[in-house]
């Protein structure tokens, strides 16, 4: 059996777990693949540094020049994260012709176009199953699964924390500042967690699905981004009473037009009836509509020592298998094809809306909200408008049909210049995957 050494930088969470798997599975896996794959190296940042699992001390080093450089490794698996040592890791791997294996998405979608020309230029494969989605392949299945497809939609649940966050509040009746504590006591959320809750995490992930599905590289600036601190309890609550869940969804859709395309990432309504509704806790899930293929569904861990592990694992299978065959680059990591595309401003993305606004309540108050949104051509679909006493502040709801982004903000800007109007209007819009 032809064996493969691996070089990991990178001992922490990802990279114990990915150490503690392979002495688990790793003769299963070589007994797949028909080669086997022994770790000769671990770069770490300190030797004796806490670990998710241990680490074989002789293994380890503190310089990861050590892993890069040595002949007689083979494959790099770059593990360590950040957007600034990681880059020149890999750049240094893929120039000494070395296949990089790497679960760095902030790298990936800060950086991703240099480092593909790279790969091409060195002829070195880079894989990066597990910078997205953790244990999902979703990677794999939009670079091979759906290769004869073309990708109408897209919509993830990408951001565990976030998802941990929404689902008690759904659950509990809890607010957002409430649980968010309490994911940070468990380990869910980071502190400061802005990453998470304001959207950059999933702004990564759904930025690279959005290039591998249609072909051209969309940098993060490129993608909309709106987090879950502004939901509240009572958005859950009149949500539920019209059918809906709140999640923060990664939306990549194709518009009407050449080659433009939705990428985005906000809090969105989402029908109970929809599979998507379901996906709870810390479980990700990526929704992808192929023109060929239909509707499909992905689902597990997004993030975490052991489903990173998993994904890591199978892109080492396939660089092991490329390696052995001397087929390098049997699947480009990205490909441009189809026309130039272009992300559309938000302003001009249609979709229905949930609009909570805090009114005075007494006469009249809903006809000249009404007329406002008449005005701006945006029609209301139903009214929710409970009961108060008058000259009390009372939320009134309500879900508008179909519009555009830029319409419904000048609407509500005027409407929330009115007196009645008791705080900044709430707008989350609506997705019914039609």
């Amino acid at each position: 059996m032809q064996q493969v050494n691996l070089g990991m930088i990178g001992g922490g969470t990802v990279g114990s777990g990915v150490f503690h798997a392979l002495q688990q599975n790793g003769k299963l896996l070589s007994s797949r693949i028909g080669i086997n794959v022994v770790v000769r190296k671990v770069a770490v940042k300190s030797l004796a540094e806490p670990r998710a699992y241990p680490i074989t001390r002789s293994l380890m080093t503190t310089d990861w020049r050590e892993v890069v450089n040595d002949p007689d490794i083979h494959i790099v698996a770059e593990l360590v994260g950040g957007t600034t040592l990681a880059k020149e890791i890999i750049l240094s791997a893929l120039k000494l012709g070395k296949p990089v294996i790497t679960a760095n998405k902030a790298l990936l979608s800060k950086h991703g176009e240099e480092l593909f020309a790279a790969s091409k230029k060195y002829g070195a494969n880079l894989y990066y199953e597990a910078s997205v989605c953790g244990g999902i392949p979703i990677i794999k299945s939009l670079r091979e699964g759906f290769v004869g497809n073309r990708i109408q939609a897209m919509y993830g649940i990408v951001n565990g924390t976030c998802n941990y966050i929404l689902t008690r509040m759904k659950l509990e009746g809890a607010d957002f500042s409430e649980v968010l504590a309490d994911a940070q006591k468990l380990g869910y959320a980071e502190t400061p967690p802005d990453l998470d809750i304001d959207g950059f995490d999933s702004q990564h992930k759904i930025g690279i699905l959005a290039s591998l599905a249609h072909g051209f590289w969309v940098r993060p600036e490129e993608v909309y981004v709106e987090g879950i601190r502004p939901i509240s309890a009572l958005d859950i609550k009149f949500a539920g009473e019209l059918g809906y869940t709140i999640k923060l969804l990664g939306t990549v859709k194709k518009m009407e037009g050449a080659c433009r395309v939705q990428v985005s990432v906000y809090p969105t309504l989402i029908p109970n009836a929809h599979v998507l509704a379901s996906v709870n806790q810390v479980f990700n899930a990526v929704f992808v509509r192929g023109d060929v293929v239909g509707d499909t569904l992905f689902y597990g861990r997004g993030a975490g020592k052991d489903a990173t592990a998993s994904a890591v694992l199978s892109d080492l299978a396939d660089a092991a298998l490329d390696l052995k065959f001397g087929t390098p680059s049997r699947v480009p990591p990205f490909v441009s094809h189809e026309c130039k595309g272009a992300v559309a401003g938000i302003e001009e993305v249609v979709s229905q809306y949930f609009v909570r606004l805090n009114v005075v309540d007494k006469p009249g108050v809903l006809a000249r909200i009404a007329a406002i949104f008449g005005q701006s051509g945006i029609g209301i679909s139903s009214v929710i408008q409970p009961e108060g006493h008058e000259g009390a502040s009372v939320p009134l709801i309500f879900m508008l049909h179909y519009a555009t982004n830029g319409a419904v903000n000048k609407a509500l800007k005027k409407i929330g210049k009115l007196p009645v109007i008791k705080s900044k209007p709430v707008m989350i819009r609506v997705e019914n995957f039609e």
